[in-house]
Order: C-alpha cells, then sequence, then structure tokens
C-alpha cells in the first residue's frame, strides 16, 4: 500500500495481488478480509471503482463465511462509499452506512462506529437533513475523551462545526 499512496499505484496493486494470491495459495483465510480491503482502497484510488467494489464483495463473503468478523463494519462503511462515487446508488449507500453503524455497535468498535457515523452524517448534511445528521454524529463524538488530534476525531469535529 506504501508504493500506491507514495504514487506508483500500478506497482502498488500488483504487489498488493500478488502477495494475496500467495496468501491465499497457503490455505490460509485468517486476516484475508484486510487484505483484500487494502487491495480494494489501492484499485479506489487508481480509479478502479468497480473492482473495488467487486473485491469488497469477495470481502465481505469471506466475512460471511468465515465468522471473521472484526472488519466487517468497516468493510460495508467502505463499500457504501464506493457506491456513493457511482452516481444514483445513494439509497444504497445509506443502507450500508446504517448497517455498518449497526455492526459497529454490536462490536463495541467505537472507531468503526465514528466512521460509520460520520459517513451517514455526510450523506444526510448531502440530502438537505443537516439536523438527522449532526443527532446522528454528536452522542458518537461526545463518547470520545481523548485522541482528539487523531484525523478521525478531526474530521468528525469539523463536520459536527458544519452541521451546527
Amino acid at each position: 500500500m506504501a508504493k500506491v499512496k507514495n504514487g506508483d499505484v500500478t506497482e502498488g496493486i500488483s504487489l498488493l495481488r500478488s502477495g494475496l494470491t500467495t496468501y491465499r495459495a497457503t490455505g490460509a483465510e485468517a486476516r484475508v478480509p484486510y487484505y483484500v480491503a487494502l487491495l480494494a482502497r489501492a484499485c479506489e484510488i487508481a480509479g478502479q471503482i468497480e473492482e473495488a467494489v467487486t473485491l469488497l464483495d469477495d470481502a465481505l463473503q469471506i466475512v460471511d463465511r468465515t465468522g471473521e468478523r472484526w472488519l466487517a463494519a468497516e468493510l460495508n462503511r467502505h463499500k457504501g462509499q464506493l457506491l456513493l462515487l457511482r452516481q444514483g446508488h445513494s439509497e444504497a449507500a445509506e443502507e450500508l452506512y446504517r448497517k455498518s453503524l449497526t455492526i459497529a455497535r454490536e462490536q463495541e468498535a467505537k472507531l468503526w462506529e465514528l466512521r460509520a457515523a460520520v459517513s451517514l452524517a455526510r450523506l444526510r448534511r448531502e440530502q438537505g437533513r443537516r439536523a438527522q445528521a449532526c443527532d446522528l454524529l454528536a452522542p458518537v463524538y461526545g463518547w470520545f475523551t481523548e485522541g482528539f488530534d487523531t484525523p478521525d476525531l478531526k474530521e468528525a469535529k469539523a463536520l459536527l462545526d458544519e452541521l451546527r
């Protein structure tokens, strides 16, 4: 992923694909959804949105099959973001964001809950539902007592300030 983030997208994607293929050839399934999600993010950066959606679908199928759910909330949220990039998919994105939020709350995964709440609040803001967006995000943000200099909390705070 470092190569992708440093601008060598083609080489980075190639390395991610190769590494994932090699890892899966061992028969291992642990952490595969995470590795697939990394490849999906790289494809997104490369503008390969359809490929990224397909990869996230694969990762979600692995989650369902193996029960390795620690990343399920984030996978659903990321897929929702990608669907928004394809115009006309706001209902599907909203459904995925709500699913992400539910999973995160069930797991008491506060970071994933915050990210899902930010994504859903942004969508509601774009739909003209600013009060609902603020009501959704404020209590999730309010749960945190430290880490306010992290990118996720900074992003949430900026969105809350905008909504208020």
